[in-house]
């Protein structure tokens, strides 16, 4: 049995198959203009139920590519994050993490640190846990021990001090708990959050 690949489309075709789809096109016509069946264009419109999404737009108070750029320069030039900081107007502190989150003062690429946080944006994020099974396993068995979120991330956070993929938050909710531990345990954490009786 064949099976087909996974239809991917470029920021320009989602732009014109949402301006088709407004102008009253049927999936089918949007489909064949694209060479691909109207079941590849049905996922694309009913993610945001049939309304167009608003561009993505930056935040005003985000560093913007030009700045990352003098930033760059003022890192050539052997400045410090204050100077830096000083000449962009912007907080020290916000140079830095912007320099140590992207390779430091020797790796630092403007245009790359640009692209990373645009894709950071996109909005909504996916839990950690949803991608980190082993975590989510080891996770599900502090539950059974009847173990809270709270005393896990702390144990987490003491165990693995450098690693951030192996840690989770003190306030993960525990319905997402229970929405992302495998099914075996899902009761487990049904249980800890339920109201005991007296």
């Amino acid at each position: 049995m064949k099976y087909r690949t996974r239809t991917l489309y470029t920021d320009k075709q989602k732009s014109e198959m949402w301006d088709r789809w407004q102008r009253g096109e049927p999936m089918s016509s949007i489909g064949r203009h694209f060479n691909r069946a109207s079941s590849s264009i049905f996922p694309h419109l009913a993610r945001t139920g049939g309304i167009r999404p608003p561009d993505r737009t930056r935040s005003r108070w985000t560093l913007s590519l030009i700045e990352r750029e003098e930033i760059s320069r003022g890192l050539v030039a052997k400045q410090s994050f204050r100077s830096i900081a000083q000449s962009l107007n912007r907080s020290p502190s916000t140079i830095s993490r912007e320099v140590h989150r992207n390779g430091g003062r020797q790796a630092y690429r403007a245009t790359h640190s640009d692209r990373r946080a645009w894709d950071c944006a996109i909005r909504p994020k996916l839990c950690k846990l949803s991608f980190n099974d082993p975590l989510c396993q080891l996770i599900a068995r502090k539950l059974r021990r009847k173990w809270s979120p709270q005393q896990i991330a702390g144990w987490l956070k003491r165990k693995y001090p450098d690693e951030e993929k192996n840690r989770v938050s003190h306030a993960l909710p525990g319905r997402v708990l229970r929405s992302i531990v495998p099914r075996g345990a899902r009761y487990i954490a049904a249980s800890m959050f339920k109201p005991v009786g007296f």
